[in-house]
Parts: structure tokens; C-alpha cells; sequence
């Protein structure tokens, strides 16, 4: 039975050698995470993040081979109509802001950056549609340059639960995470936090006994099953199959 939540700054912070482990741990499970979103160029990796907003990456995967297929380039697809470009993604949900948003990011890439997406999380965030989560996405997925850490809804609660934050604002978790890990680690821990929470530490039901983390989260509702290396072997699996699938 599961107990009550933990208020958030109840959730004691865990100390150096528990982020160490939880690191140690999850790096066993996941040893080289990957984006789940179909990409083949950074380009297709920016519209695929902007598009996965209040969305699923398995319908997002659904949607970007025909967009693409349509308008393969940054010109393409900034120069199409946009009624074209909404039908096309209108099973993302949010259909009219993000079709706005990938048509604009593209031109600015096409006119601004000569068709190339800029490496600098600045230049990034001056594209539409694009903060600092999409620009992390694309900054350490695409060109493996660590300048935060990527927080979405999993990444959040995950963090939140573990006691690595406390805040409720992505911005404020990510301050948080990037002073805890080492940098070399923020791009493929954000990766793991996510995973973690997308198969296994999931918002309603979370499946305690299954985490390769479960000793070291005081938000645990239950005891772990076998030992670490097993459920870490159980996790690293789950991910391989669903990505699969995806």
C-alpha cells in the first residue's frame, strides 16, 4: 500500500557518497543512454524536441518521418504552408504553436545561421520555440556539450523524490543538479534521471521494488526485490526493449 507523498523540503538531501552511488548505480543500468526521439542530424533532433512539448517521444516518432520526408531541409520546411505543416503534427497536441515554432526555428537557422543549428546555448535560445530544455536536448545529444542538464517532467519528479531538489521550477532544478554532478556527468545523468522516471519511477504506481536506486530514496514506498545489480539489470533491459519499440 502505498504511503503518503512527502512533502518536497521534507525529503532529506542526500549526502556526497549517496549521489555517488546513485550515480555508480544508474551508469550500471544505462551505461550509454539515448535520446528516444528518431533524429538524423541536429536539425531533426531541435524539431523533434520542440514537438515532443506535452507530447509522448513515441508519437513524436510517429510524425517526424513524414515531416521530414516532406520538407527534409531548414529552408523546406520554414518556406511550407502552414496549414500543411499543422496537419502534419497536429497529433503532437498544441498543433498551431508548435508548427509556428519549427517554422520559425527553421528560418532563423536557414537565414541567421546558414542553415547550420549554432552550437552556443545562446544562439539557441534565440530560436523559437527553443528554452533551455531543447537546447540542452540538442547542445549534449547532438554535439556532446554539457552546458546543463536536461529537466523535464520525469527528470523533475525523479529529482525530487531522490532529495537532489527540492524546487518546483525546471530552471531551479537544473541549478541544483549541475551543483550536485560532476560536469562530465550532466548530459548522460539527465539522460538516466529521465529514463528512470519514464519506466520506472513513474508519477502514479512507481515501482519501488524494481529501482536500482531504492536504497538510497527516502521517497521509496516499498523494499527492493534481489539485489542492486539485479534490478539494475531488470532496468537497463526495460529501457533497451521500450526504446525498441518506440
Amino acid at each position: 500500500m502505498a504511503q503518503a507523498k512527502k512533502p518536497l523540503a521534507a525529503v532529506p538531501k542526500p549526502g556526497p557518497g549517496q549521489v555517488a552511488e546513485i550515480v555508480t548505480r544508474l551508469s550500471a543500468a544505462v551505461p550509454a543512454p539515448k535520446c528516444e526521439l528518431d533524429h538524423r542530424d541536429p536539425w531533426t533532433l531541435l524539431v523533434a524536441t520542440i514537438l515532443s512539448a506535452q507530447s509522448t517521444d513515441r508519437t513524436v516518432n510517429t510524425v517526424t518521418p513524414v515531416l521530414f520526408e516532406k520538407w527534409p531541409t531548414p529552408q523546406a520546411l520554414a518556406a511550407a504552408p502552414r496549414e500543411e505543416v499543422e496537419a502534419v503534427v497536429h497529433r503532437t497536441g498544441f498543433f498551431r504553436n508548435k508548427a509556428k515554432a519549427i517554422q520559425g526555428a527553421s528560418l532563423a537557422i536557414h537565414e541567421q545561421f546558414g542553415g547550420v543549428v549554432p552550437r552556443e546555448m545562446q544562439k539557441l535560445l534565440t530560436l523559437p520555440g527553443v528554452a533551455r530544455k531543447t537546447a540542452n536536448v540538442v547542445l549534449g545529444v547532438a554535439f556532446r556539450i554539457a552546458e546543463g542538464v536536461v529537466v523535464d517532467t520525469h527528470v523533475m519528479r525523479t529529482s525530487q523524490r531522490l532529495g537532489l531538489s527540492a524546487a518546483t521550477q525546471a530552471d531551479k532544478v537544473e541549478h541544483d543538479l549541475c551543483g550536485m554532478l560532476p560536469r562530465e556527468q550532466w548530459i548522460d545523468m539527465g539522460h538516466r534521471l529521465l529514463l528512470l522516471g519514464r519506466y520506472v519511477c513513474l508519477a502514479k504506481g512507481p515501482e519501488c521494488e524494481n529501482c536500482p536506486i531504492n536504497e538510497q530514496c527516502a521517497s521509496r514506498i516499498g523494499p527492493p526485490l534481489g539485489t542492486w545489480q539485479q534490478r539494475a539489470e531488470h532496468f537497463g533491459k526495460l529501457v533497451e526493449s521500450r526504446g525498441q519499440a518506440s
